[in-house]
């Protein structure tokens, strides 16, 4: 796994191969939520539980961080609802603030 904060991507790798990622951003209000926006698993790469690897890291380096995860992605937002003990829910007032920093940019995501 490599988190490329500064590109806004978590990318998990096969070897030296890169096997998918999520593209995620950082909430620019308090408490700087990680937000999951898209969750891609390379073609021939998906069944391997790439996907449901990268969602648990991305859970885990927010909680290294002690912050909160939005899962404005679906995939993200289905593993959450699945994993409630790994995936806290964000506090609805978080969950507005990501949606609207997310409107607010669309041609980054």
């Amino acid at each position: 796994m490599r988190d490329d904060r500064r590109e806004g991507r978590l990318e998990a790798f096969e070897g030296d191969e890169y096997a998918g990622g999520i593209v995620y951003f950082v909430l620019a209000a308090e408490p700087h939520a990680l937000v999951a926006v898209h969750t891609v698993v390379e073609a021939g790469r998906e069944g391997k539980g790439i996907a449901g690897t990268l969602v648990r890291e991305f859970y885990s380096v927010a909680a290294r961080e002690g912050v909160p995860v939005v899962p404005l992605c679906p995939y993200a937002a289905k593993w959450a609802g699945k994993h409630p003990a790994e995936a806290p829910v964000p506090p609805a007032e978080v969950v507005r603030a990501a949606r609207l920093q997310l409107k607010g940019t669309p041609a980054l995501w």
